[in-house]
């Protein structure tokens, strides 16, 4: 298994005070945010097959953004985004499945048409997952719908039998969800003292399994930056639990035209 083993030095993150770098030129560029679950989805597609060489990534700092991004790279404002060919794209699902189709490098979909369709379902699946654990962020307590949705997750990881990721091998769909149980659990575990593991054997192996990917762990980021963050962004008050502004909320990689 190939698992994108080049261990690289990360480029400096990118504000409004950096010069703006050279753009269309015929490099291949990735935007990302070091912290933002959604780009490091794409990062971790990048590093599995094994890009690193020819994908450079170029990472901004969302609190502090260059103008020239959303003005001269994406009008969307938003990371990931991938510049290629003289063209930028964006959203990370669409990129996941780009990047496969465009580059060398193993396969992150196998070549099978049923799991190929469970994949579809997943991956349709994640915004839902996504969406019902940040909502429950704010709340005291980890509400039955958390659990449902790691209950349906546990079951996908059962459908096949050869291997421990949800299409058995590793997978697009294991890298769509990899950044977001990484957070979730780190969450939940130290603020609400709940494991999403614990009673799932299956997903209990997924998250040790994915820590063999080293495409995986070179993304991975300090747990304890990324929860002062999200206490910050979703605990700051308690008092505005029941503001649905505040419920709905969502990384600021992915709401970041709308600061």
């Amino acid at each position: 298994m190939a698992t994108g083993k080049l261990q690289e030095v990360l480029p400096p993150v990118l504000d409004s005070t950096s010069e703006q770098p050279t753009l269309f030129d015929g490099t291949t560029r990735m935007y990302v945010t070091y912290t933002c679950p959604y780009a490091q989805r794409t990062w971790i597609a990048r590093n599995y097959k094994g890009l690193q060489d020819k994908i450079k990534l170029v990472p901004i700092n969302l609190q502090n953004r260059p103008t020239w991004y959303k003005e001269k790279v994406y009008p969307g404002n938003k990371v990931p985004s991938l510049e290629h060919n003289n063209e930028v794209k964006g959203e990370s699902l669409d990129l996941l499945k780009y990047i496969d189709s465009n580059f060398e490098g193993p396969a992150l979909l196998p070549d099978d048409p049923a799991k190929e369709e469970f994949a579809e379902e997943l991956l349709s699946y994640s915004d839902t997952f996504n969406s019902v654990n940040y909502r429950s962020f704010p709340q005291e307590t980890v509400p039955d719908e958390v659990g449902a949705t790691c209950d349906h997750l546990e079951s996908a990881l059962s459908k096949f039998d050869d291997g421990p990721f949800f299409l058995g091998q590793f997978s697009m769909v294991d890298i769509a969800y990899a950044p977001f149980i990484e957070r979730f659990q780190n969450f939940f575990l130290e603020l609400r003292k709940y494991d999403i593991a614990t009673g799932r054997p299956k997903l209990a192996a997924w998250i040790e399994e994915l820590k063999k990917i080293d495409a995986y762990t070179q993304t991975v980021q300090d747990p304890k930056v990324l929860l002062e963050g999200y206490k910050k962004r979703y605990l700051h008050d308690r008092r505005a639990i029941s503001k649905p502004s505040i419920i709905r909320r969502v990384p600021l990689c992915r709401s970041l035209s709308q600061e």
